[in-house]
C-alpha cells in the first residue's frame, strides 16, 4: 500500500477508520462499548463493534484486536481516535497502536486539552507511572489550520504516530465534512450513542 503522504498528493480516496466510546457507566471497572466506523473520504463504508474498561489498561489492546483481524485492516489509510482515552481514563497508546497496526495514528481533540490537569488526575491512580508514560507516548500536540480560500477557515487539534504532523493535517481536512471532526469520528460518536440509548446524541 503507498504511503498516506503519498495517497494524499495523489489525490486518491482516502479510506479511515474511526473510534471513539459509547455512553457508559460510571462505575469503575465497567465495561465500555467501543464504535469503529470506516469511511472512504466522508462516506459511510463499514463498522465494528468492541469492548474495554471503563478507567482500565486494555484499550490499545481492544483497538488491535478489534481492527487487526478485520476485513478493514488491509483497506484503511489510517486510524483516528477521538482524543487518547476510552471510557475515562483508559489511555491508548499511541506510539504502541501505530507500531503493532503500520497505521499512522492519530488522536483528534475538539481543542488543546489541559494536560497539567490530566496528569493530576492520572497520578492518583495506583499505577499512575505506567499510565503517566502512556500519556507522554503520543508525543506532541500540534494544531492545523485549513487553507481553503472558498470555505471557513478549520483547525484541528491532535497526536499523531506513523506520519509527519502536516500530512497527518491534510488528512484530517480532506476526511471532514463539516466542523473540525474527522466523519468517521462523528459518527463513531452517533452510532455508539444510538446503539447504547436508543437514539443518537445532539452532538459529537
Amino acid at each position: 500500500m503507498k504511503s498516506l503522504a503519498e495517497v494524499i498528493r495523489l489525490n486518491k480516496q482516502l479510506r479511515t477508520i474511526g473510534f471513539d466510546d459509547a455512553p457508559f457507566n460510571r462505575q469503575a471497572g465497567s465495561k465500555v462499548n467501543i464504535s469503529g466506523i470506516v469511511c472512504t473520504n466522508t462516506r459511510f463504508e463499514g463498522m465494528l463493534w468492541g469492548e474495554a474498561s471503563k478507567d482500565g489498561v486494555d484499550a490499545t489492546d481492544v483497538l488491535i484486536n478489534m481492527l487487526k483481524p478485520s476485513k478493514f485492516y488491509q483497506q484503511v489509510h489510517a486510524v483516528l481516535l477521538d482524543g487518547i482515552a476510552i471510557g475515562g481514563f483508559n489511555l491508548i497508546n499511541l506510539e504502541e497502536l501505530n507500531e503493532a497496526l503500520q497505521l499512522p495514528c492519530i488522536a483528534v481533540m475538539r481543542k488543546q486539552p489541559d494536560v497539567t490537569a490530566v496528569k493530576q488526575v492520572l497520578s492518583r491512580f495506583d499505577d499512575a507511572e505506567f499510565r503517566l508514560a502512556t500519556l507522554a507516548a503520543a508525543g506532541d500536540i500540534f494544531t492545523y489550520t485549513t487553507t481553503a480560500a472558498d470555505e471557513k477557515q478549520r483547525t484541528f487539534v491532535y497526536q499523531v504516530k506513523g506520519c509527519g504532523a502536516e500530512t497527518a493535517g491534510l488528512l484530517l481536512e480532506k476526511v471532514t465534512d463539516n466542523g473540525n471532526v474527522p466523519e468517521t469520528l462523528r459518527l463513531a460518536h452517533l452510532i455508539g450513542a444510538a446503539v447504547k440509548t436508543g437514539q443518537s446524541s445532539n452532538s459529537a
